[in-house]
């Protein structure tokens, strides 16, 4: 028989502090460039809502607009049984200035910083040809320049709670886009997709970095989720019932996957775990030239 002390705490997250950036991380449209909102719908919400249920104590969430903010934590507060609380704090987490007046407002609640969740991302689709340099520079920005100083200046509180046997967590949330190359053309994502992998290849790099003072660093990389932001693309690529059809799992992502794969990632049965990409796609990812239909 093997001795597993810590199998009932696996998931518990009794007692931590966390803070959410940012919205879904969808792959774009030919749209202007969109800066995701909060935890306020998508991704963001269901990931907030996962660490509530699982027992944080606080859970921040930040985003420019305080209106998205000042909704996600209206919802994420009616959540029946909670013990712990969110709190809204609006910033940008493209702007350095900002996330370090972010870093003094958690302060301020909290001394210390057990889970930090880098999932706010810009969009951008269209053209090769036409793509406007500001629009390149909005998506690198936040995706890629954006997360490395958001945990460069959370690293101090990440590792004042961090130790040795329940080290602290990042995980940055990536996209299936930063492995392959799902749109060309007018609905081109070539900035986003770049940005992506490198964002999934930070959060390696962080891994052996920020290992060695008690804090664990992987990435989430989601696919296709539906949403209002992704309805758009969806319906381009043939709508919901062909996209399930190409899927392995013959379905989309629902809020469960995202809450359960970040539970992994951040709970205590997830302290070995460190530099890895999760794919979060249903095995989608591996079928880019088309899935053969096959009758069971």
């Amino acid at each position: 028989m093997s001795d597993l002390p810590g199998f009932k705490d696996y998931f518990n997250l009794t007692g931590k502090v966390a803070l959410v950036t940012g919205g879904p991380p969808l792959p774009p449209i030919q749209v202007p460039p969109h800066t995701n909102s909060p935890g306020s719908r998508g991704i963001g919400l269901h990931i907030a809502t996962s660490l509530l249920l699982a027992g944080a104590k606080t859970v921040f969430i930040t985003a420019r607009k305080t209106p998205g903010v000042q909704q996600a934590v209206a919802q994420l507060n009616a959540l029946p049984g909670i013990k712990g609380k969110a709190i809204g704090i609006p910033a940008s987490a493209a702007e350095t200035a900002e996330i370090e007046g972010l870093v003094a407002k958690v302060k301020e609640v909290e001394p210390k910083l057990d889970i930090l969740i880098a999932n706010a991302g810009a969009t951008w689709g269209g053209p090769f040809e036409a793509s406007p340099d500001w629009a390149s520079k909005k998506v690198v920005d936040l995706n890629v320049r954006g997360v490395f100083n958001l945990v460069r200046l959370f690293t101090p509180l990440l590792t004042l709670a961090g130790t040795r046997t329940s080290p602290s967590r990042v995980v940055i949330v990536s996209s299936v886009a930063g492995s392959v190359v799902s749109h060309i053309g007018n609905n081109g994502t070539i900035m986003y997709s770049i940005s992506k992998a490198a964002a999934t290849h930070l959060a390696r790099n962080l891994a052996v970095e920020l290992g060695p003072r008690n804090i664990t660093t992987n990435s989430l990389s989601p696919g296709f989720f539906p949403s209002k932001l992704a309805s758009g693309l969806i319906e381009i690529l043939g709508g919901e019932s062909e996209l399930m059809k190409a899927n392995p799992r013959q379905r989309l992502g629902v809020p469960d996957d995202v809450g359960a794969a970040v539970l992994f990632l951040v709970g205590p049965g997830g302290n070995y775990v460190n530099g890895i990409d999760l794919t979060l796609d249903g095995g989608s990812s591996l079928t880019r030239g088309g899935m053969a239909q096959v009758k069971l």
